[in-house]
């Protein structure tokens, strides 16, 4: 039996749509699967024939949270609560707009098959259909990613996890903030496989570019201590370069009449500072992250069920 994890937020329309597929494709594929949404604080009322179309499913259920996290908080919370309450082969976590694809569930449960569960599968976009300038700035995030981490950005949320992988999984404080950077910093075992992103099954989408910019830096956060060393040596190389050319431009004004030697002179002087002024920054960024290391904070397992409000059966 599988259980297919999905966070919603005020948007049971698309979640309605999305089982009708999965229950579908559960009654094409013969697949023992259970659903269980997060409602992760919505304050729009359920529908009333939400699941009265579901047959091939065998359990629909809504978990409420006592008030609203966020995306991937709800789907630590989530995470945890299946752990600790819903013994099963595997988990698939999903996005409940209709992106994620209820037919490509059966492409993730394979790969898992095929190696023992022995590894969380995570699909990789092939493609996506998002407004060009979206995905421009999205390569522009991915090369960024990627220098300051040393790690491509390569998987969104939807996976299926063996459920022997959530008894490590729940005890990686990260998840709180970024499920799937959290999980491939952690260095366990995973796959991906190329899946096509689909397209929103009904309204907008609530995520704004702000939201869009904070889901973007709790990834970066996940690599706090790679991100601050590696920003430590790039000032520490801008500082080196920086003086060789103040060096350079005073040795030249000593020779030369020029006025442009003299505001490039200034100009690096002011960059120089502006260098200096970070390196403090950085510091505080490296002995922060590591310093965090001694004490736990937040550990999923011991204080995600303080969130839960309370579970719903509705097919």
């Amino acid at each position: 039996m599988i259980v297919i994890l999905i966070p919603t937020f005020n948007d049971w329309e698309s979640a309605g749509l999305l089982l009708r597929s999965i229950d579908e494709v559960a009654g094409r594929r013969s697949l023992d699967a259970r659903v269980l949404f997060l409602d992760d604080g919505s304050t729009d009322v359920l529908p009333a024939k939400f699941a009265s179309s579901c047959g091939a499913l065998g359990d629909v259920s809504i978990l409420h949270l006592r008030r609203n996290l966020g995306h991937q908080r709800a789907i630590a919370t989530g995470l945890v609560y299946v752990y600790q309450n819903v013994p099963c082969e595997a988990v698939v976590v999903m996005d409940g707009d209709g992106e994620d694809r209820p037919e490509d569930i059966p492409a993730l449960m394979d790969e898992l098959t095929k190696h023992n569960s022995l590894s969380i599968v995570f699909a990789q976009r092939a493609k996506r259909l998002e407004h060009w300038s979206f995905r421009a700035l999205y390569q522009i995030y991915r090369q960024v990613h990627l220098l300051l981490t040393g790690d491509h950005v390569r998987v969104g949320n939807f996976s299926a996890v063996p459920f022997a992988s959530l008894a490590q999984i729940v005890v990686i404080p990260e998840i709180w903030n970024h499920y799937a950077a959290a999980v491939i910093r952690s260095r366990l075992q995973f796959r991906s496989i190329p899946i096509s992103r689909g397209a929103r099954l009904a309204g907008k989408s609530k995520m704004n570019f702000v939201g869009l910019l904070l889901h973007g830096l709790s990834a970066f956060f996940v690599y706090g201590e790679i991100v601050g060393a590696r920003l430590l040596v790039a000032i520490a190389i801008a500082l080196v370069l920086e003086s060789a050319l103040v060096a350079a431009g005073i040795a030249f004004s000593l020779t030369t009449q020029f006025s442009i030697v003299a505001l490039v002179l200034y100009l690096a002087l002011a960059v120089g500072l502006l260098l200096l002024q970070a390196i403090p920054v950085a510091l505080i960024l490296v002995f922060t992250v590591i310093g965090s290391r001694v004490n736990v904070g937040f550990l999923p397992i011991r204080d995600c069920p303080y969130f839960v409000r309370d579970v719903e059966k509705i097919a």
